[in-house]
C-alpha cells in the first residue's frame, strides 16, 4: 500500500465537497431528519409510557447515532467507487498504478471522515435537544465505534463488488445493502423481538451486539466485553471475507474490461 496514493485518493474526494458544498446535504440532511423523528418518538414515549417498563426509551437515539456510523462508514466505501463513475474518472483512477490495496485504503479513510462527521453532529445535537449525551456509554463507546466501523467497510466492499459485477444498473445496491441486513441487527429492538428461527441470523451479525451492548450499557452501567469480543471475531471474518470477494471481482473486471461499462454510462 502506498500512503502517497491513499492521500491522493482521499484529497480527491474532499475536493469534491470543497468545490460543491451542495454534496454535504446528502451528509447531513438525512441523519438530521432520522434523529428528529426518533428523538421526538423518544420524547413522546417518554411522556406516556409507564415508569416501570424495563428499559431506557433513550437508547433509541442512541441507536440512531451508532447506527448512522455503520451506514457511513459503509457510503464511504460505496459512494467512493460511485463518485469516480458519476464523474467519467473510474478509468483514470484504475489506468494509474493504484493498488486494491491504495484504493480500499483510501475508502476506508473516507469512510471514517463521514461518519466521524454525522456522529459529531447527531452527538452534539442529541444533547443540546433531548439531553442525552452518547459518552454516558463510557469506555465501551470506543470497541462499539470500531466495531460498527469494521462492519460497514465490509458492507461497502460487498456492495461495490456487487455494483462492479451486475453493472450500473445495480447502483442502488449502494444504499440498500445496509438495510437487507438492519431489520436483523436488533438496531432499535432486541434480538429476543425476532421470531426464533431468525435470531441466529441476528447473531451471526457483529453489529447486532453493538446495539444489544449499548442498550445493556445504558441500562445496568455495565459492559459485555465477551460479546464485544465476540462481534469483533465476527468482524474479522466479514472484512476478510468481503476483501477477497471485492479484490477477485476488481481484478477480473480490470482482466476483461468490465470497467468500460461505467465508462459508457
Amino acid at each position: 500500500m502506498s500512503l502517497g496514493n491513499v492521500q491522493a485518493l482521499v484529497l480527491r474526494y474532499l475536493y469534491l465537497y470543497t468545490r460543491t458544498p451542495i454534496r454535504a446535504v446528502e451528509l447531513l440532511f438525512w441523519p438530521l431528519v432520522h434523529l428528529l423523528v426518533w428523538g421526538y418518538l423518544t420524547v413522546f414515549l417518554q411522556e406516556n409510557m409507564n415508569s416501570d417498563f424495563p428499559f431506557k426509551i433513550t437508547y433509541l437515539i442512541g441507536a440512531v447515532i451508532l447506527w448512522d456510523i455503520l451506514f457511513r462508514a459503509q457510503q464511504g466505501v460505496a459512494i467512493f467507487f460511485l463518485e469516480d463513475v458519476w464523474s467519467r474518472n473510474l478509468l483514470n483512477i484504475f489506468a494509474a498504478p493504484v493498488t486494491n490495496a491504495d484504493y480500499l485504503g483510501s475508502t476506508y479513510v473516507v469512510g471514517f471522515f463521514r461518519a466521524g462527521v454525522t456522529s459529531t453532529m447527531l452527538g452534539g445535537l442529541s444533547l443540546l435537544l433531548y439531553s442525552f449525551n452518547i459518552f454516558d456509554l463510557g469506555l465501551a463507546l470506543l470497541p462499539f465505534i470500531f466495531n460498527l466501523l469494521v462492519f460497514g467497510w465490509a458492507l461497502g466492499m460487498i456492495s461495490t463488488a456487487l455494483i462492479v459485477r451486475w453493472g450500473p444498473a445495480a447502483e442502488t445496491l449502494a444504499w440498500a445493502v445496509p438495510f437487507f441486513i438492519q431489520p436483523f441487527a436488533a438496531v432499535y429492538y432486541p434480538v429476543s423481538a425476532l421470531p426464533v428461527g431468525l435470531q441466529w441470523v441476528a447473531k451471526s451479525l457483529p453489529c447486532s451486539y453493538v446495539f444489544e451492548g449499548m442498550r445493556g450499557t445504558l441500562n445496568t452501567g455495565e459492559v459485555d466485553w465477551a460479546s464485544l469480543g465476540l462481534a469483533t471475531g465476527l468482524n474479522v471474518i466479514y472484512l476478510a471475507a468481503a476483501g477477497v470477494i471485492f479484490v477477485r471481482v476488481m481484478n477480473t473486471a480490470r482482466e476483461k474490461g468490465l470497467l468500460t461499462k461505467f465508462a459508457s454510462q
